[in-house]
């Protein structure tokens, strides 16, 4: 039903059911005015309608009698002929099957074994190794890490874990005089019980130039020749003139009792 408010004529569209057969008090939405909205009208059911009157019923006509049946005409007994049974039919045996040759059948093919071969792929099995290739590749690995290991002895050298004979003293230095004279070395055992070595000894420049002075190493064997304890000593000069010498004096404590002589050279590089 539309209902509309008094006040600003606003119409609204509600169901019948939110107002109810009594009516209900609404509010305007817009101007907020109510009022009381009466209940939709209801028709009342509507008023029953007569029925026409049926025809009289009529009884169905009587049935037509039948039509009468054709006159059949008696022959005499000249003109009837007997009439002949057909003859029963005899089963007969059913004749042997005849295997017939079929001339439209294709003709069939015999089965040509095919020749097998070890190396050829089918599957369900994998396929043939190229052993020349895994080989190939195999080589040029190795190849790579050789030249890899070349490389890294050249520029870094062999580490000490490696049981290879190498030099303990690197070669003579040129114009470079190294004397450390056995009397001057002095082994010992001081007071105490600490194991004692020292050593003094020069270096000279025999050259016409200057030369830069590499570091000394120190080394101390047992009765066997192993080595036992080494250290290294720097020059007290880094370079040294032509002609020029400089002395080196040098003491440690706590060496191994099996030491029994030292050898004294340039470190290698």
């Amino acid at each position: 039903m539309i209902i509309a408010c008094p006040a600003c004529q606003t119409r609204y569209v509600v169901l019948d059911s939110a107002i109810g057969v009594d009516g209900r008090t609404v509010r305007c939405a817009k101007c907020r005015h109510s009022w009381f909205q009466g209940g939709p009208h209801i028709d009342g059911p509507p008023e029953p309608v007569a029925a026409p009157p049926l025809p009289p019923v009529q009884a169905p006509p009587p049935p037509a009698p039948p039509p009468p049946a054709p006159r059949v005409e008696e022959q005499e007994e000249d003109d009837l002929a007997p009439v002949a049974e057909p003859p029963s039919p005899v089963a007969e045996p059913p004749a042997p099957p005849e295997f017939a040759e079929r001339h439209d059948a294709e003709p069939v093919e015999e089965a040509v074994e095919d020749e097998y071969s070890q190396f050829e792929h089918e599957p369900p099995f994998r396929g043939r190794r190229n052993w020349l290739k895994l080989w190939t590749v195999a080589a040029a690995i190795f190849a790579a890490v050789a030249l890899a290991i070349v490389a890294a002895v050249s520029y870094w050298g062999l580490p000490d874990w490696v049981p290879v004979s190498r030099p303990t003293f690197a070669q003579a230095q040129p114009d470079l005089q190294l004397e450390f004279p056995p009397d001057k070395q002095d082994r010992r055992t001081l007071p105490n019980g600490t194991e004692f070595f020292g050593a003094s000894g020069t270096v000279t420049n025999l050259g016409s130039s200057t030369h830069s002075v590499p570091p000394i190493l120190i080394v101390l064997r047992d009765a066997r020749e192993r080595i036992v304890y080494s250290w290294e000593v720097r020059p007290p000069k880094p370079t040294l003139a032509p002609g020029e010498s400089v002395s080196i004096n040098e003491a440690v404590t706590d060496v191994p009792r099996s030491a029994e002589f030292a050898e004294i050279g340039w470190k290698p590089g």
